[in-house]
This record gives structure tokens, C-alpha cells and sequence, in this order.
């Protein structure tokens, strides 16, 4: 019998726009708080809006760019390309809420 697919969370709080060339998430994430196991299926531009510190815990079986903890400052108005396939839970570790912009690339 074939093992059903695995289901993850989304990859932020709200979509805030679609087309049919992008998606444009919204995450917010207060410190100490973790999101949800959630994967990249598109590669995407992260652009940095407020926060000072965040994680990044990638599962054993990403297949994305990063495959070990990463720990970075936040810098607003940082822009971060990343090529899909990661499967991860963001981490605020930091003292400020923490907050992006997804844009992910169809």
C-alpha cells in the first residue's frame, strides 16, 4: 500500500497576492514563536520588513539550498533569493517581531 503523502502547514499567515506569475505571502512571527513544517515547492525572494533575529530549522529530507540550522540577523530591506525544494519551520529567535514578505515565483 502506497504511504499517503505528508501534509505541512502553509508557508505563512496570508496570502496577500496572486496571479498567475507570483504569490505574495505575508509572515509575521513574534518572538520566540515558530511556524509551522512547511515546504517550498516554488523558488521565492524573501524581503526582510522588521525583526532582529531568525532560524531557520530545515527536516532531514529538504531538498532545498539549506540542509543544516541556520541562525541570521534580520536586516529590513534585506531581499533573499532561494531556489525550491526546502522543507523547514522558521524560528523567531530574535527580540522584535519578525516580519517578510514571500515572493514566491510561478
Amino acid at each position: 500500500m502506497a504511504k499517503p503523502e505528508r501534509a505541512f502547514g502553509e508557508i505563512a499567515d496570508k496570502v496577500v497576492f496572486e496571479n498567475e506569475r507570483v504569490r505574495i505571502w505575508e509572515p509575521h512571527l513574534p518572538p520566540g514563536q515558530r511556524g509551522p513544517v512547511h515546504r517550498h515547492a516554488l523558488d521565492h525572494i524573501l524581503i526582510q520588513i522588521d525583526g532582529d533575529r531568525v532560524a531557520v530549522h530545515p527536516e532531514p529530507h529538504t531538498t532545498g539550498p539549506y540542509k543544516d540550522y541556520l541562525e541570521a540577523d534580520a536586516w529590513p530591506g534585506n531581499a533573499i533569493y532561494v531556489e525550491r525544494g526546502g522543507v523547514e519551520v522558521a524560528h523567531n529567535i530574535g527580540k522584535r517581531t519578525y516580519h517578510e514578505i514571500i515572493v514566491e515565483l510561478k
